[in-house]
């Protein structure tokens, strides 16, 4: 193996930007991730930057499968409205606008 790898990407190694609960997503820079445990605001914390997961999502919008979906970084919450949020991936299954909940592939890598 070549002397310079360091490590598989889906897991990195974050400061949480806030308080951040396991299961729940947050934003550094451009690169979104979800918790793997709980962190304090300064804290170490995992994250994961890939797969499939339920997160939580605006409601009053309503979800078609496979629709690029972004982190609303002011409200905490994915969305399909892109102005002024980070795109992290697709939503794999349709959401009800009254969900609150919304599953989600990351992409892994911002765009």
């Amino acid at each position: 193996m070549a002397r310079n790898y360091v490590q598989p990407g889906e897991t990195l190694t974050f400061t949480a930007p806030y308080d951040v609960t396991a299961g729940g997503g947050f934003l550094v820079g451009v690169q979104f991730a979800v918790a793997l445990t709980d962190a304090a605001n300064g804290a170490s914390v995992e994250g994961r930057v890939r797969d499939v997961w339920d997160i939580a999502k605006a409601t009053g919008e309503a979800w078609t499968a496979f629709a690029k979906v972004y982190w609303d970084n002011t409200n905490k919450r994915l969305t399909t409205t892109s102005a002024g949020n980070t795109y992290v991936g697709v939503s794999v299954q349709a959401a009800a606008s009254a969900d609150t909940v919304g599953r989600v592939k990351l992409n892994g890598t911002p765009a």
